[in-house]
């Protein structure tokens, strides 16, 4: 399995003609997902003979089918591709492309249709809601370069499951659009070729179709339409500093489970403790900001968080899954104003966030970069997990992500200081030479000096 670089679903409704071309065109490292959706002619029986894996998704609807794929699917990335013919997998390593160079969290294939293979009815009403959706998107303050509500499409895997999308008929895929705009996601297209499907459309190829098409759409944007609708000021009094939240996100410092990458050449227990020095400086300068509630985000034994931190901070439990869906988490249990801080810059002061304190009103977010891509601090006037959850962490573009997904969101966005987080053993000694006689520095030399001396060659010595 860990070869399969992406998994493309295919959903499936007697489509035995077409599927020995489409499945043969699916490239080499992709998987492909069969949702039979109720096939009468063996389009699973000949599907399975080909290869490919088979899901059985009795419920009717495009919708239903492909959630149904993604409940299956198991790679990084996922991709969604009519089985019909019109549409060649082998398209899909170039909208890939366009998601790993980190410029698009979703990227679509738009349809550029061969003689016959796109009737007018159909294209006109594609066109249209497509226009809705920019026009929307850009009343909200970010741009949605939609031309095409086409089915080919990838993203990640994870960051798919994470919209949430409930959509079991033909407004699924101008729902996952919908909801990737609302979560900030960067969205590209790419251009592929479309040509007439094999055998009988059930959508497209007649008005009926179209028409069932574009009422279940419709009802999704009507549904929707306030949201995206809302201009990024819509009147409503921003955060101020005095209604804030600070919460820190901060992990149990146990020996072998906190700061690995320090070790070598720091020990588990030097390493637990200078991650614990690290968490206090963090600690006590929030206890000395203005705040309305100030929380522990903590992923480790209760206990341990309230003794640490005393009846000051309100503890809350980290729940399972990646960061960027736990930090999600964080933003829709809090109301109001919202700053987000990491335990891992001991040389915090209060001067590093002087500009949020003093200048909010004029801002809907603060974003503090670290100087290895990731940030240090997230400050959001209006929590809202969308704006974090499929944010790919712990990468070098983590910051350059998040900082988009804040912007393409509408949110003005004001710059806190760069800082220098400590992941290695070079990171905490630079750090504590830049905060000497503090207990940071202190734990980071006694760290130092515990360190197993290299040993004199005596042959080299005698040489």
């Amino acid at each position: 399995m860990d070869s399969i670089r992406a998994d493309v679903v295919f959903p499936c409704l007697d489509e035995r003609e077409a599927l020995p071309w489409v499945l043969g065109r699916v490239p080499a490292g992709w998987r492909a997902i069969v949702v039979d959706n109720g096939s009468s002619d063996g389009s699973g029986e000949v599907a399975a003979e080909l290869g490919a894996t088979v899901v059985v998704e009795p419920r009717r609807g495009f919708g239903a089918a492909v959630h149904a794929g993604l409940e299956r699917a198991s790679a990084p990335f996922a991709a969604v591709c009519d089985a019909d013919g019109s549409l060649d997998p082998a398209d899909l390593p170039r909208l890939l492309s366009a998601l790993e160079d980190g410029e698009a969290d979703l990227v679509l294939g738009a349809r550029r249709p061969d003689r016959g293979a796109w009737p007018v009815h159909a294209r006109l009403a594609n066109a249209a809601l497509a226009a809705v959706v920019r026009s929307a998107a850009l009343r909200h303050g970010s741009r949605v370069p939609l031309t095409d509500l086409g089915p080919l499409r990838v993203a990640r895997t994870d960051a798919l499951r994470g919209l949430g999308l409930r959509d079991r008929r033909s407004g699924y895929p101008l729902e996952m659009v919908l909801r990737a705009a609302e979560a900030g996601w960067l969205i590209a297209e790419v251009p592929v070729r479309y040509v007439p499907r094999v055998g009988r459309s059930k959508v497209t190829g007649t008005v009926r179709g179209t028409v069932t098409a574009v009422r279940d759409m419709a009802a999704l944007l009507a549904e929707r339409r306030p949201r995206l609708g809302r201009p990024a000021d819509d009147g409503a009094p921003r955060a101020a500093a005095s209604g804030l939240t600070i919460a820190v996100v901060a992990k149990e410092c146990v020996p072998g489970r906190v700061k690995t990458r320090l070790c070598p050449p720091f020990s588990p227990e030097d390493a637990a403790l200078v991650a614990a020095s690290s968490l206090e400086a963090t600690l006590d300068v929030v206890r000395s900001l203005q705040a309305r509630r100030r929380v522990l985000f903590f992923d480790g034994d209760p206990r341990a968080a309230a003794s640490r931190s005393s009846t000051e901070f309100d503890v809350l439990a980290q729940p399972s899954g990646g960061l960027d869906s736990r930090l999600a988490a964080l933003c829709d249990a809090i109301d109001g104003p919202l700053l987000i801080l990491g335990m891992d810059t001991p040389q915090l002061t209060r001067a590093h966030l002087a500009p949020l304190f003093d200048e909010w009103q004029g801002r809907d977010a603060w974003f503090g970069p670290a100087d290895d891509g990731g940030f240090w601090a997230l400050a959001l006037a209006r929590p809202d997990g969308r704006l974090i959850r499929g944010v790919p962490m712990s990468r070098p573009d983590t910051g350059r992500r998040q900082f988009n997904r804040l912007r393409r969101a509408g949110l003005t966005v004001g710059e806190l200081p760069t800082l220098r987080d400590v992941d290695t053993a070079t990171d905490a000694e630079a750090v504590a030479a830049a905060i000497p006689e503090t207990d940071f520095a202190a734990a980071v030399g006694r760290a130092l000096n515990a360190m197993p001396r290299s040993v004199p060659d005596p042959t080299e010595a005698s040489s």
